[in-house]
């Protein structure tokens, strides 16, 4: 591939232009996308104009976000030669990653990333971070015994977490992977659920259910459940239990109250790891009951071998909106 500046266009342009040439037309078609989906994509994020032509691209416009598009592009055909897919979440993760600081992952952890980047591998689909906080979050899971996850919905906490646990699992870091969050309605009065023990807590585990079928086949996924080698359950299940060799998740864990909370992390047992992940603006506990996660941050950040990882709206990485209603209610906040 090359890349080359060509002088103004006209005499009512004063910025260069810059063409890059790709020598394979087959992958230069899915870097544009359907119907050029993914330029107007990049057109509109960075506000530069980018033509086609044969297998060039020419990108007009000013010269910072001129060369911030030619190495976006540069580098998402890299990743088609590769072999993967170009997407709009590569777009929209190339855009938000710093990469002038990547560095190399230590010879101990190498097996655990793809290539030395900070990728996950599951038996689906390759999970990779999309914002730097993100990546510094994914690299703190593989690497500390015990980790906190802590921001706004829609940044990652626990879709990633348990993209870990799954990876560590199938490489045999682990032994089983339990998943757990308090049994607390968000507002709302459910009432008398019918059914089993299983069925009467299900609608609370779901989006753990969710993120583990991203991850997993489904028939694989049944058979684990079965063996119970892979664990959902609430909070309370966790009391008594010593939990060895496994990858713990706590989701919701602002839900969990201080003694829960304490309940907890004293179950990590020799070759366990543990993650919780919480939202500190949605705590759904009775007026006057403190948040576990409150007091865990207080009592636990000076102890350096476990790492907290702190998101805001700028690592949502849901649909735009949901930043902009995060950043509302953020600003309509009485202050502390």
């Amino acid at each position: 591939m090359a890349t080359s500046v060509l002088p103004p266009s006209s005499e009512h342009t004063t910025a260069p232009e810059m063409l890059l040439e790709f020598p394979d037309n087959r992958l230069l078609i899915e870097l544009c996308g359907e119907f050029d989906r993914n330029l107007a994509e990049i057109e509109q994020r960075l506000g530069v104009q980018i033509v086609r032509r044969g297998n060039q691209l020419i990108v007009h416009g000013e010269i910072d976000p001129s060369q911030k598009a030619v190495e976006l592009l540069e580098a998402l055909y890299e990743r088609l030669e590769g072999g993967r897919p170009v997407e709009r979440a590569d777009i929209d993760r190339e855009l938000r990653l710093d990469r002038s600081d990547e560095e190399v992952v230590p010879d101990s952890q190498m097996e655990l990333f793809t290539g030395g980047k900070v990728e996950i591998k599951t038996r689906k689909k390759l999970v990779e971070p999309r914002t730097d906080a993100q990546k510094a979050y994914v690299k703190n899971l593989f690497e500390h015994e015990m980790a906190f996850g802590i921001g706004p919905a829609g940044t990652g906490k626990t879709y990633l977490a348990v993209a870990v646990g799954v990876s560590m699992f199938i490489q045999g870091y682990v032994d089983k992977i339990i998943l757990c969050r308090p049994a607390v309605e968000a507002g709302e009065r459910l009432g008398f659920l019918p059914g089993t023990q299983e069925e009467k807590v299900d609608p609370y585990m779901q989006p753990l259910y969710d993120a583990l079928n991203d991850f997993l086949p489904g028939k694989q996924l049944a058979k684990l459940k079965e063996e119970k080698t892979i664990e959902i359950a609430p909070l309370a299940f966790m009391r008594g239990r010593t939990l060895s060799n496994a990858y713990v998740v706590l989701d919701e864990a602002q839900n969990a109250t201080t003694m829960q909370m304490k309940m907890f992390l004293t179950r990590l047992g020799e070759g366990s790891r543990m993650v919780i992940t919480g939202d500190r603006t949605q705590v759904d506990l009775p007026r006057g009951v403190q948040s576990g996660l409150r007091d865990a941050e207080r009592l636990l950040a000076p102890i350096p071998k476990i790492s907290f990882n702190y998101f805001t709206s700028k690592d949502v990485v849901r649909h735009p909106l949901v930043a902009a209603i995060i950043e509302a209610y953020e600003a309509d906040e009485p202050p502390a």
